[in-house]
Protein backbone atom coordinates (compact mmCIF):
# COMPACT_ATOMS: atom_id res chain seq x y z
CA UNK A 1 0.00 0.00 0.00
CA UNK A 2 1.09 3.29 -1.03
CA UNK A 3 -0.01 6.38 0.54
CA UNK A 4 -1.54 8.02 -2.55
CA UNK A 5 -4.70 9.36 -1.08
CA UNK A 6 -2.94 10.98 2.07
CA UNK A 7 -0.74 12.50 -0.80
CA UNK A 8 -3.55 13.45 -3.20
CA UNK A 9 -5.40 15.30 -0.63
CA UNK A 10 -2.59 17.26 -0.03
CA UNK A 11 -1.87 18.17 -3.52
CA UNK A 12 -5.43 19.99 -2.91
CA UNK A 13 -7.75 17.04 -4.29
CA UNK A 14 -10.69 15.90 -2.59
CA UNK A 15 -11.89 12.84 -2.74
CA UNK A 16 -15.42 11.93 -2.74
CA UNK A 17 -16.84 8.65 -2.81
CA UNK A 18 -19.00 7.51 -6.35
CA UNK A 19 -21.22 5.37 -4.52
CA UNK A 20 -23.62 5.46 -1.80
CA UNK A 21 -26.14 2.16 -0.29
CA UNK A 22 -27.53 1.80 2.76
CA UNK A 23 -25.16 -1.25 3.61
CA UNK A 24 -22.17 0.56 3.51
CA UNK A 25 -23.82 3.43 5.43
CA UNK A 26 -25.25 0.40 8.78
CA UNK A 27 -22.13 -1.58 8.22
CA UNK A 28 -19.74 1.58 9.45
CA UNK A 29 -17.96 0.92 5.91
CA UNK A 30 -18.73 4.67 4.72
CA UNK A 31 -17.42 5.49 8.33
CA UNK A 32 -14.10 3.32 8.06
CA UNK A 33 -13.76 5.06 4.13
CA UNK A 34 -13.98 8.51 5.58
CA UNK A 35 -11.29 7.70 8.46
CA UNK A 36 -9.00 5.53 6.86
CA UNK A 37 -9.08 6.91 2.97
CA UNK A 38 -9.04 10.38 3.17
CA UNK A 39 -12.60 10.48 1.57
CA UNK A 40 -14.16 13.63 2.35
CA UNK A 41 -17.91 13.31 0.27
CA UNK A 42 -20.03 11.61 -1.51
CA UNK A 43 -21.92 11.49 -4.92
CA UNK A 44 -24.70 9.34 -6.37
CA UNK A 45 -26.47 9.31 -9.32
CA UNK A 46 -29.77 7.15 -10.84
CA UNK A 47 -27.72 4.14 -11.39
CA UNK A 48 -26.05 3.93 -8.15
CA UNK A 49 -29.33 4.23 -6.26
CA UNK A 50 -31.15 1.34 -8.84
CA UNK A 51 -28.13 -0.85 -8.24
CA UNK A 52 -28.22 -0.25 -4.48
CA UNK A 53 -32.09 -1.27 -3.69
CA UNK A 54 -32.25 -3.95 -6.33
CA UNK A 55 -29.52 -6.03 -4.22
CA UNK A 56 -29.78 -7.41 -0.90
CA UNK A 57 -32.70 -6.92 1.69
CA UNK A 58 -31.27 -3.86 3.37
CA UNK A 59 -34.19 -1.91 2.48
CA UNK A 60 -36.76 -4.08 3.25
CA UNK A 61 -38.36 -2.68 6.62
CA UNK A 62 -37.93 0.87 4.97
CA UNK A 63 -40.34 -0.38 1.75
CA UNK A 64 -42.23 -2.77 3.98
CA UNK A 65 -43.28 0.29 5.73
CA UNK A 66 -44.05 2.48 2.28
CA UNK A 67 -46.09 -0.61 1.37
CA UNK A 68 -48.40 -0.30 4.21
CA UNK A 69 -49.10 3.21 3.59
CA UNK A 70 -49.97 2.32 -0.20
CA UNK A 71 -47.46 5.50 -1.37
CA UNK A 72 -46.75 5.79 -5.01
CA UNK A 73 -43.29 4.49 -6.24
CA UNK A 74 -42.08 7.80 -7.01
CA UNK A 75 -42.80 8.97 -3.44
CA UNK A 76 -40.93 5.39 -2.13
CA UNK A 77 -38.15 6.06 -4.20
CA UNK A 78 -37.97 9.60 -3.02
CA UNK A 79 -38.41 8.77 0.80
CA UNK A 80 -35.82 6.14 0.31
CA UNK A 81 -32.85 7.94 -1.61
CA UNK A 82 -33.24 10.97 0.87
CA UNK A 83 -33.07 8.76 3.81
CA UNK A 84 -30.07 7.19 2.85
CA UNK A 85 -28.19 11.00 1.62
CA UNK A 86 -29.79 12.31 5.59
CA UNK A 87 -27.70 9.48 6.87
CA UNK A 88 -24.63 9.52 4.86
CA UNK A 89 -24.69 13.39 5.43
CA UNK A 90 -24.74 13.30 9.10
CA UNK A 91 -21.67 10.45 9.08
CA UNK A 92 -20.06 13.40 7.18
CA UNK A 93 -21.18 16.62 8.75
CA UNK A 94 -17.56 16.47 11.23
CA UNK A 95 -15.86 16.54 7.57
CA UNK A 96 -18.44 19.49 6.86
CA UNK A 97 -17.64 21.78 9.93
CA UNK A 98 -13.87 21.06 9.70
CA UNK A 99 -13.60 22.27 6.18
CA UNK A 100 -15.59 25.36 6.47
CA UNK A 101 -18.34 23.52 4.42
CA UNK A 102 -16.77 22.93 1.30
CA UNK A 103 -16.38 19.13 1.44
CA UNK A 104 -18.17 16.38 4.14
CA UNK A 105 -21.28 17.05 1.10
CA UNK A 106 -23.59 14.25 -0.12
CA UNK A 107 -25.08 14.49 -3.70
CA UNK A 108 -28.64 13.43 -4.58
CA UNK A 109 -29.81 14.00 -8.35
CA UNK A 110 -32.75 15.60 -9.73
CA UNK A 111 -35.42 13.50 -11.32
CA UNK A 112 -33.14 13.26 -14.92
CA UNK A 113 -36.64 12.97 -16.78
CA UNK A 114 -36.79 16.58 -15.62
CA UNK A 115 -33.27 17.16 -17.42
CA UNK A 116 -35.34 19.25 -20.25
CA UNK A 117 -37.28 20.97 -18.10
CA UNK A 118 -36.00 24.59 -16.09
CA UNK A 119 -39.03 25.12 -14.06
CA UNK A 120 -39.29 21.71 -12.96
CA UNK A 121 -35.98 21.11 -12.08
CA UNK A 122 -35.70 24.21 -10.06
CA UNK A 123 -39.15 23.00 -8.35
CA UNK A 124 -37.48 19.30 -7.66
CA UNK A 125 -34.34 20.83 -6.12
CA UNK A 126 -36.42 23.04 -3.62
CA UNK A 127 -38.36 19.64 -2.83
CA UNK A 128 -35.13 17.63 -2.53
CA UNK A 129 -33.25 20.48 -0.57
CA UNK A 130 -36.66 20.56 1.66
CA UNK A 131 -36.64 16.76 1.93
CA UNK A 132 -32.73 16.22 2.88
CA UNK A 133 -32.96 19.28 5.31
CA UNK A 134 -29.06 18.89 6.00
CA UNK A 135 -26.94 21.71 4.97
CA UNK A 136 -24.11 19.17 3.84
CA UNK A 137 -26.42 18.18 0.74
CA UNK A 138 -25.59 19.36 -3.06
CA UNK A 139 -28.67 19.10 -5.25
CA UNK A 140 -27.47 17.72 -9.13
CA UNK A 141 -28.43 19.08 -12.13
CA UNK A 142 -27.06 18.32 -15.42
CA UNK A 143 -26.02 20.90 -17.34
CA UNK A 144 -27.94 20.55 -20.11
CA UNK A 145 -29.75 23.62 -22.05
CA UNK A 146 -32.61 24.02 -20.01
CA UNK A 147 -30.51 22.53 -16.76
CA UNK A 148 -27.83 25.88 -17.31
CA UNK A 149 -30.82 28.47 -15.72
CA UNK A 150 -32.09 26.12 -13.34
CA UNK A 151 -29.04 26.32 -11.73
CA UNK A 152 -28.54 29.85 -11.70
CA UNK A 153 -32.08 30.33 -10.16
CA UNK A 154 -31.14 27.51 -7.60
CA UNK A 155 -27.98 29.06 -6.66
CA UNK A 156 -29.75 32.09 -6.40
CA UNK A 157 -32.13 30.79 -3.85
CA UNK A 158 -29.24 29.78 -1.83
CA UNK A 159 -29.27 26.07 -2.15
CA UNK A 160 -26.07 24.69 -2.66
CA UNK A 161 -25.37 22.56 -6.31
CA UNK A 162 -23.55 20.07 -7.92
CA UNK A 163 -23.64 20.72 -11.85
CA UNK A 164 -23.23 17.15 -13.61
CA UNK A 165 -23.32 15.67 -17.35
CA UNK A 166 -20.84 18.15 -18.33
CA UNK A 167 -18.44 16.83 -21.34
CA UNK A 168 -17.65 20.18 -23.28
CA UNK A 169 -15.37 23.23 -22.64
CA UNK A 170 -17.91 25.62 -24.08
CA UNK A 171 -20.86 24.24 -21.57
CA UNK A 172 -18.38 24.31 -18.60
CA UNK A 173 -18.23 28.22 -19.29
CA UNK A 174 -21.76 28.69 -19.54
CA UNK A 175 -22.01 26.32 -16.28
CA UNK A 176 -19.60 28.67 -14.46
CA UNK A 177 -21.37 32.15 -15.98
CA UNK A 178 -24.86 30.50 -14.37
CA UNK A 179 -23.08 29.80 -11.22
CA UNK A 180 -22.10 33.86 -10.91
CA UNK A 181 -25.47 34.93 -12.27
CA UNK A 182 -26.71 32.61 -8.93
CA UNK A 183 -24.47 34.07 -6.92
CA UNK A 184 -25.26 37.56 -7.87
CA UNK A 185 -29.05 36.77 -7.41
CA UNK A 186 -28.42 35.40 -4.16
CA UNK A 187 -26.74 38.78 -3.13
CA UNK A 188 -29.15 40.85 -4.28
CA UNK A 189 -31.59 39.07 -1.88
CA UNK A 190 -29.32 39.62 1.26
CA UNK A 191 -28.09 35.65 1.26
CA UNK A 192 -24.73 34.83 3.01
CA UNK A 193 -22.54 33.94 -0.18
CA UNK A 194 -20.25 32.16 2.01
CA UNK A 195 -22.65 28.78 2.92
CA UNK A 196 -23.22 28.40 -0.71
CA UNK A 197 -20.71 26.11 -2.33
CA UNK A 198 -20.92 24.24 -5.48
CA UNK A 199 -18.99 21.66 -7.77
CA UNK A 200 -18.96 21.46 -12.00
CA UNK A 201 -18.92 18.04 -12.78
CA UNK A 202 -17.10 17.73 -16.03
CA UNK A 203 -17.04 13.68 -16.80
CA UNK A 204 -13.75 12.10 -18.34
CA UNK A 205 -13.27 8.68 -19.15
CA UNK A 206 -16.75 8.44 -21.33
CA UNK A 207 -14.74 10.98 -23.54
CA UNK A 208 -12.37 8.67 -24.15
CA UNK A 209 -14.90 6.05 -25.00
CA UNK A 210 -16.39 7.57 -27.84
CA UNK A 211 -13.61 8.72 -29.28
CA UNK A 212 -11.26 5.90 -29.32
CA UNK A 213 -14.08 4.24 -30.67
CA UNK A 214 -14.27 6.78 -33.75
CA UNK A 215 -10.18 6.18 -34.33
CA UNK A 216 -10.39 2.90 -34.58
CA UNK A 217 -12.99 3.37 -37.68
CA UNK A 218 -9.98 5.39 -38.73
CA UNK A 219 -7.71 2.70 -38.57
CA UNK A 220 -4.33 4.78 -38.84
CA UNK A 221 -1.15 4.62 -37.28
CA UNK A 222 -1.86 8.37 -37.12
CA UNK A 223 -5.26 7.50 -35.01
CA UNK A 224 -3.86 5.03 -32.81
CA UNK A 225 -1.60 7.20 -31.30
CA UNK A 226 -4.27 9.46 -30.04
CA UNK A 227 -6.26 6.96 -28.57
CA UNK A 228 -6.28 7.23 -24.55
CA UNK A 229 -5.41 11.26 -25.24
CA UNK A 230 -8.78 13.33 -25.46
CA UNK A 231 -10.27 12.85 -21.77
CA UNK A 232 -7.34 14.02 -20.07
CA UNK A 233 -6.53 16.66 -22.73
CA UNK A 234 -10.12 18.00 -22.10
CA UNK A 235 -10.52 18.29 -18.49
CA UNK A 236 -6.79 19.74 -18.52
CA UNK A 237 -8.24 22.64 -20.66
CA UNK A 238 -11.16 22.61 -18.06
CA UNK A 239 -9.01 23.91 -15.45
CA UNK A 240 -7.08 25.96 -17.78
CA UNK A 241 -10.72 27.42 -17.85
CA UNK A 242 -11.53 27.45 -14.15
CA UNK A 243 -8.25 29.37 -13.83
CA UNK A 244 -9.63 32.31 -15.73
CA UNK A 245 -13.16 32.66 -14.60
CA UNK A 246 -11.85 32.55 -11.13
CA UNK A 247 -9.40 34.88 -11.49
CA UNK A 248 -11.67 37.71 -13.19
CA UNK A 249 -13.14 41.00 -12.01
CA UNK A 250 -16.61 39.64 -11.71
CA UNK A 251 -15.47 36.61 -9.65
CA UNK A 252 -13.09 39.03 -7.25
CA UNK A 253 -15.80 41.49 -6.58
CA UNK A 254 -18.09 37.96 -5.24
CA UNK A 255 -15.12 37.10 -3.63
CA UNK A 256 -15.28 40.10 -1.89
CA UNK A 257 -18.58 39.44 -0.81
CA UNK A 258 -17.46 36.02 0.71
CA UNK A 259 -18.60 33.38 -2.26
CA UNK A 260 -16.93 30.39 -2.23
CA UNK A 261 -15.30 29.13 -6.17
CA UNK A 262 -16.86 26.37 -7.86
CA UNK A 263 -14.46 23.63 -7.80
CA UNK A 264 -13.77 21.57 -11.04
CA UNK A 265 -14.83 17.91 -9.59
CA UNK A 266 -13.56 14.97 -12.03
CA UNK A 267 -16.52 12.60 -12.58
CA UNK A 268 -16.25 9.40 -14.48
CA UNK A 269 -12.89 8.50 -13.14
CA UNK A 270 -13.10 4.70 -13.57
CA UNK A 271 -10.63 3.67 -16.89
CA UNK A 272 -13.32 1.96 -18.92
CA UNK A 273 -10.22 0.46 -21.55
CA UNK A 274 -8.39 -2.35 -19.55
CA UNK A 275 -5.34 -0.84 -22.08
CA UNK A 276 -4.87 2.11 -20.17
CA UNK A 277 -3.53 2.20 -16.67
CA UNK A 278 -6.49 2.26 -13.85
CA UNK A 279 -5.21 5.05 -12.01
CA UNK A 280 -5.27 7.52 -15.38
CA UNK A 281 -7.93 9.35 -15.03
CA UNK A 282 -6.51 10.35 -11.04
CA UNK A 283 -2.95 10.87 -11.16
CA UNK A 284 -3.14 12.90 -14.62
CA UNK A 285 -5.55 15.17 -13.44
CA UNK A 286 -3.70 16.66 -10.27
CA UNK A 287 -4.45 19.94 -9.20
CA UNK A 288 -5.22 22.21 -6.22
CA UNK A 289 -9.05 22.82 -5.83
CA UNK A 290 -10.30 19.89 -7.36
CA UNK A 291 -12.85 17.19 -6.68
CA UNK A 292 -12.07 13.25 -7.77
CA UNK A 293 -14.80 11.14 -7.13
CA UNK A 294 -14.01 7.78 -7.25
CA UNK A 295 -15.97 4.40 -7.91
CA UNK A 296 -14.72 2.20 -5.32
CA UNK A 297 -12.37 0.37 -7.24
CA UNK A 298 -10.61 3.25 -8.90
CA UNK A 299 -10.28 4.02 -5.05
CA UNK A 300 -8.76 1.12 -4.02
CA UNK A 301 -6.37 1.25 -7.31
CA UNK A 302 -4.94 4.87 -6.31
CA UNK A 303 -4.41 3.49 -2.60
CA UNK A 304 -2.43 0.66 -3.76
CA UNK A 305 -0.19 1.99 -6.25
CA UNK A 306 -1.34 5.45 -7.65
CA UNK A 307 1.56 7.49 -8.17
CA UNK A 308 0.84 11.16 -7.25
CA UNK A 309 3.77 13.19 -8.47
CA UNK A 310 2.48 16.80 -7.44
CA UNK A 311 0.77 18.86 -9.82
CA UNK A 312 -0.06 17.42 -13.24
CA UNK A 313 -2.04 20.18 -14.50
CA UNK A 314 0.19 23.01 -14.29
CA UNK A 315 2.11 23.52 -17.70
CA UNK A 316 -0.13 20.78 -20.09
CA UNK A 317 -2.38 23.54 -21.90
CA UNK A 318 -0.81 23.80 -25.22
CA UNK A 319 -0.26 20.16 -25.30
CA UNK A 320 -3.75 19.16 -24.49
CA UNK A 321 -5.18 22.02 -27.12
CA UNK A 322 -2.74 19.69 -29.91
CA UNK A 323 -4.73 16.93 -28.88
CA UNK A 324 -7.56 18.30 -29.27
CA UNK A 325 -6.43 20.18 -32.91
CA UNK A 326 -4.81 16.44 -33.85
CA UNK A 327 -8.33 14.80 -33.80
CA UNK A 328 -10.21 17.56 -35.15
CA UNK A 329 -7.47 17.39 -38.26
CA UNK A 330 -8.36 13.45 -38.34
CA UNK A 331 -12.16 14.51 -38.91
CA UNK A 332 -13.00 13.40 -35.57
CA UNK A 333 -15.40 16.23 -34.54
CA UNK A 334 -15.25 17.25 -31.20
CA UNK A 335 -18.69 19.15 -31.01
CA UNK A 336 -20.34 16.08 -32.63
CA UNK A 337 -18.62 13.76 -29.39
CA UNK A 338 -19.66 15.94 -26.77
CA UNK A 339 -23.63 16.34 -28.17
CA UNK A 340 -23.40 12.43 -28.38
CA UNK A 341 -22.15 12.29 -24.70
CA UNK A 342 -24.62 14.51 -23.52
CA UNK A 343 -27.67 13.27 -25.31
CA UNK A 344 -26.44 9.32 -23.87
CA UNK A 345 -26.02 11.04 -20.38
CA UNK A 346 -29.27 12.13 -20.30
CA UNK A 347 -30.74 9.14 -21.80
CA UNK A 348 -28.80 6.67 -19.33
CA UNK A 349 -29.93 8.19 -16.28
CA UNK A 350 -33.35 7.81 -17.19
CA UNK A 351 -33.27 4.59 -17.98
CA UNK A 352 -31.78 3.84 -14.77
CA UNK A 353 -34.56 5.84 -12.96
CA UNK A 354 -36.94 3.50 -15.25
CA UNK A 355 -35.22 0.59 -14.01
CA UNK A 356 -35.29 2.04 -10.13
CA UNK A 357 -39.17 2.88 -10.64
CA UNK A 358 -39.53 -1.11 -11.73
CA UNK A 359 -37.71 -2.39 -9.10
CA UNK A 360 -38.88 -0.41 -6.26
CA UNK A 361 -42.48 -1.37 -7.62
CA UNK A 362 -42.00 -5.11 -7.46
CA UNK A 363 -40.30 -4.44 -3.72
CA UNK A 364 -43.31 -2.34 -3.06
CA UNK A 365 -45.36 -5.48 -4.33
CA UNK A 366 -43.53 -8.19 -2.42
CA UNK A 367 -43.48 -7.10 0.66
CA UNK A 368 -47.21 -5.15 0.82
CA UNK A 369 -48.67 -6.70 3.30
CA UNK A 370 -51.65 -9.32 2.91
CA UNK A 371 -55.05 -8.04 3.37
CA UNK A 372 -56.97 -8.89 6.57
Amino acid sequence: MTDALKRLSEEGVAIWLDDLSRKRITSGNLAELIDQQHVVGVTTNPTIFQKAISQGDGYDQQVSDLAARKVTVEEAIRMITTADVRDAADILRPVFDATGGKDGRVSIEVDPRLAHNEKATVAEARQLAWLVDRPNTLIKIPATMAGIPAITQVIGLGISVNVTLIFSLERYRAVMDAYLSGLEKAKERGLDLSKIHSVASFFVSRVDTEIDKRLNEIGTDEAAALRGKAAVANARLAYQAYEEVFSSDRWNALEKAGANKQRPLWASTGVKDPAYPDTMYVTELVAPNTVNTMPEATLEATEDHGEITGNTIAGTYEKARADLDALENLGVSYDDVVRVLEEEGVEKFEASWNDLLKSTQAELERLAPSEG
